[in-house]
Formats: C-alpha cells, structure tokens, sequence
C-alpha cells in the first residue's frame, strides 16, 4: 500500500449523522465477543447493517466480512470503540457509551473530530504519512477565520490543506495560506509538476480521466464532518464559519489541543482519545466485564432500537407510547423495556434527532417537507402546542406549521425556509400578510388571535429585520426570524427550564430576528 502524502478519513458513509445507529449496531453484534481475525462476527455486523437499512445489500462485493470491518474502522478511527490487547475484544470509549446514553451526538462528535489528529492508530494502519503531526480539523477553522481566507473550497482542501498542512506550527499556517492564495490566483498551474504522482491514491494508480478524485472526496468528506459540528455551513460550494457560532470559534481555537502520544499503542490512545467532554480519564477496569446473559443481549436490542427511534422523532420523555413501539420492535418484555429506558434514558433523548434538524435548513427544497414535519415535531413533543403541518398540501394559502396555544391562548404561524441566507422577497412577503395573517380563518378553525408569525431558516439576509418590521406594520402581528441554531438552543434549555407558551410568544415575537441572548 502506497504511502499517502496527505490527510485521510475513512467514508463508508460520507456524513457522521448515522453514527448512533452504527454504533448501536456494533454493540449489538460485536462487544464482549472476540473481534479480531472473527470472519463471522464481521458479516455478522454486516448483516446487522444491512437489516437496519444502514448499509445498502447491494454494497457487498463479497463474503469476507469487509464492509463491516470497514464500519468498524469508521468507529474506531472517531474514537468511539477500541480493541482490547489481550482478548481481542471490542469495547466502548466513554465518547462511545456516551452516545448509546443518548447525550447529545453533536457535542460528542464535535469534540472528537476537533480532536482527531495525525498520527493515530488509524492513520498508520492506512499508510499516512508520518511527516503530518496536526489536528486537521482545527488547522481548517483556523483558516476560515483569517480574514485574508475567510471560505474555503472543497478543491482548495483537497489540493493544498490537505497535502500542505503538515503541522499545526505558525510557520505551516502562513506557508498554506500563501499556497491558497497563490491557488486562487493561478489554479491548477500553482501545484508542483509532479503533484498528481506524488499524491496517488492508496493503490498507487492514478485515475487519469480524474486524478484529483480521491482527493476531493475526502475533502468532501472532512467537509461533512466539519458540518455536523454545527461550527461552519456551506454556501454556493464555500465553507464558511457560522456567524452565530464565532464566540464558540475562538474558544476553540485559543485552547492549545495537545497531541494524544502512542498513537502506536491502539489501546492506550483510543482510551485517551476516546474522552467524552464530561470525563478527564478513563479509569473503568475492563477485568471485571462478565459473560454475556440472554438478558444483556435484550438490554442491548433495547438500547440499539431506541436509539434508531430516537434519530427520527424527539423524545423528551420516556412514556406508555414509547414503551410499547420499542417492545413491539425488539419483541422483548415490555417490563424490562419499561425498566431500561426509565433507567438509561430518564430525560428522553434528543439530540440525534437534532443533529438531522439542523442539517435540513440548510439542504433546499431537497429536505422542505422533511425540515417541515422536523419543525411540528419539536413544537408539538417538546414545547408543548396543538402543532398542525400545513405544509404538505402545496397550498400557498397556508404555512408550513400552524400553531395553537391553549395555555396561553393564541395561534401562531411558522414559515421554515431551508437555506443559509434567507430573505423575505415581495411575494413572501405579501403571502404572509395576505394569505396567512389577514385570511388565517381559510386554514385554521381556532378563534384565538394570532400571537405571532415566525420565519425559521438556516441563516437570514442582513436586511432581514427591516422585512419584518415590514410585516408587523402592515399587519400589526408581531414577527420574528429566527435561525436554526437558536431553535436548537431553545429546545437545549427547554430541557432544564421549559419555557411558558407566554416567553415563547415574547421570545418569537420580536419584530426583528432572534438572538442568543434573546432565548437565554
């Protein structure tokens, strides 16, 4: 296997969002039993995969159990599971049995791929290069935030990022600064003449019609992955830092991240790197891990369907319907399903759902309806309204989601619109005042007043709160913008301190858009 003169992340799945389940999978299949050089227990973990709809039948091009074993590395290359010494047994990282708890996904993942590092144990066993010593992920928001960067393409990573960022030191940072901008002037011309050789592929052999692809895939990749920590978004093929997550940014960023040492003692630096945010060691005795009882694996089943469950529709509480549809999947007791999600998940579970939320305000028409149901779900499971999606029906005479209040007596209007930069346009405009506020009776039966109109979206023009005001004049119905993120905050903090129908009428009802501080 060549050696790989740039950055490398495993892609059986291009996006982290289906890790949950992929890890609830693994846990199913493959912890307490022997994983190394286990043939079976890898198209056993296959199979699972394929029967959970996490990996496509058709992908096995044979019987050896590789496309499980490649999942695995996935996990294992993010921290989440490593391979005892000794026994050649799988275990969980507490980053790992941290998302099978059900705690927030993104908060777990964000802290391992900000972690993720060059050399690791992954990055020998695929032949990266021993001269990169860098945190790839940080080396990429540093550039975003330099004003002399301040976007970054997915053909800019995959040809000077990631073959030039060799360190994490100053002098590295300004040299590929200088290689960007002479890229951006100058193209492909920029690249050294014998950059295609130099940068071949694991095989060796260059893809001459596209020999840039391997690159750019992985680029791609480390892109989505970057995405998922809600710290940057996409717009018109630029990555660009989320505005609403600058102070997060420079929190980030004027931390030191130390290198993990051993990166050839898999063990030992999975352990380390394998640190959830809320543990500063990993101090369990693994010794004292017993045989597997026919009850565990039922507890496991339990956990492994509740966390699928989970990625689809936010719980935030265990109750009587819950029970039922996860005994019915699992076609265990329902008084030990009853007993394991009282006990492990005490609080519900929401983040994975979230982490899909997120991405569906940023994806177009391609997910609206999706981002429509998503919304209707956070407001009717978790804070609490008589949420009725409209949006369905094609009807420009209605929104997306109509709200009732019966505690606070009111019905609101929530408009979502999946893109990055929204701005309210005339037509937009005028469908709100005259189809959805003036004639609201056309697709409601409630006779309370409107409380407010809200626009959700992944991010709003800069003249977004003069459209607004534009609205309230005309209507004089208070309005809002407000972004996903702070949607995301909203539902966060319900889970402490659950906001009254009143504050959320105050909140979304701002006549401009709404800000962090509004929701604290």
């Amino acid at each position: 296997m060549a050696t790989l003169n740039y950055w490398w992340v495993t892609r059986p799945k291009r996006k982290l969002n289906s890790i949950p389940e992929v890890l609830a999978a693994f846990s199913n299949v493959a912890l307490s039993v022997r994983w190394s050089a286990s043939r079976n227990v890898h198209i056993l973990f296959e199979e699972e995969l394929e029967r959970d709809g996490l990996k496509r039948v058709g992908e096995r091009r044979d019987h050896s159990g590789s496309g499980g074993r490649t999942y695995q590395a996935w996990l294992s290359s993010l921290g989440l599971i490593f391979i005892q010494e000794s026994t050649g047994t799988p275990f969980l990282t507490l980053a790992g049995e941290a998302i099978l708890e059900g705690k927030s996904p993104v908060d777990i993942l964000k802290n391992q791929v900000l972690k993720y590092q060059f050399p690791s144990p992954f990055g020998i066993k695929t032949h990266v290069s021993d001269k990169f010593k860098v945190h790839p992920f940080i080396f990429l928001l540093r550039l975003l935030r330099d004003s002399r960067v301040e976007y970054l393409t997915e053909e800019e990573i995959a040809k000077v990022v990631m073959t030039e960022g060799v360190n994490d030191s100053e002098k590295c940072f300004e040299y590929v600064i200088e290689r960007l901008l002479a890229f951006r002037e100058s193209g492909d011309k920029s690249l050294a003449s014998d950059f295609i050789d130099t940068h071949a592929p694991s095989s060796g052999k260059v893809n001459l019609l596209y020999p840039y692809r391997h690159l750019t895939d992985t680029a791609n990749t480390m892109i989505n992955w970057l995405e998922y920590t809600q710290l940057i978004y996409r717009d018109e093929g630029r990555m660009i830092l989320s505005q609403e997550k600058y102070d997060e940014i420079n929190r980030i960023l004027s931390q030191k991240v130390s290198f993990i040492d051993r990166p050839e003692d898999h063990e030992f630096f999975q352990r380390k790197y394998g640190l959830d945010p809320w543990h500063q060691k990993d101090t369990r005795n693994l010794l004292n891990t017993g045989m597997v009882s026919s009850k565990l694996i039922d507890m496991q089943r339990i956990r492994q369907a509740f966390i699928a469950y989970s990625m689809h529709r936010p719980i935030a509480q265990i109750g009587a319907d819950i029970v039922l549809e996860i005994a019915s999947q699992t076609g265990t007791d329902k008084v030990l399903v009853e007993t394991v999600l009282y006990k492990e998940y005490p609080h519900g579970a929401i983040g994975g759902f979230l982490s899909g939320y997120y991405e569906m305000a940023f994806k177009g028409r391609d997910e609206a309806v999706d981002f429509e149901i998503a919304t209707t779900s956070i407001f009717k499971d978790i804070l609490g309204y008589n949420a009725i999606h409209l949006g369905q029906t094609g009807c420009k005479s209605a929104p997306d989601v109509l709200l009732i209040s019966d505690d606070d007596g009111y019905q609101a209007i929530i408009d979502n619109k999946a893109y990055s930069k929204y701005s309210i346009s005339g037509d937009h405009h005028n469908r709100m005042v005259h189809n959805y506020i003036e004639n609201i009776s056309n697709y409601s039966d409630s006779e309370y007043k409107i409380g407010f109109f809200s626009y959700i979206a992944g991010g709003f023009s800069n003249n977004i709160d003069s459209q607004i005001n534009a609205i309230h004049a005309e209507t004089g119905v208070c309005g809002s913008a407000i972004t996903v993120a702070n949607v995301i905050r909203m539902v966060e903090n319900s889970q402490d301190n659950s906001y009254s129908h009143a504050k959320i009428r105050d909140i979304l009802g701002v006549n401009r858009q709404v800000l962090i501080q509004d929701i604290m």
